[in-house]
């Protein structure tokens, strides 16, 4: 992740095909160690193709995955978590309406 991420900052600062090189003073410069099989293999699957191309065909492909059961559990605990919050701050305001109606006299006293 290190690799591509230090191939993106090459590209986002202006040098459309990052080397080697590039990638590895860029990495040591803030003291990260690089490993060379994964290096080669990032520049080779990067061969012949720009960045933005890259991340389409990844898109696409992220896109066709199913979510499957986690993410539909994880969606339905984050819903409960949010209704669950809703229904104490929806509770909160009705004490304080509550408290705020007769504001410590009744109407006839």
């Amino acid at each position: 992740m290190k690799h591509l991420a230090a191939y993106l900052l090459l590209v986002a600062g202006g040098n459309a095909t990052p080397s080697n090189d590039d990638i590895k003073k860029v990495l040591s410069s803030v003291g990260v160690e690089v490993d060379e099989s994964r290096l080669s293999a990032l520049l080779k699957a990067m061969e012949g193709k720009t960045a933005a191309e890259a991340i389409a065909e990844g898109s696409s492909k992220l896109a066709s995955v199913s979510a499957g059961p986690v993410a539909a559990a994880g969606a339905g605990a984050a819903g409960a978590a949010a209704s669950g919050e809703a229904a104490a701050e929806e509770e909160k305001a009705e004490e304080k309406e509550e408290s705020d109606e007769d504001m410590g006299f009744g109407l006839f006293d």
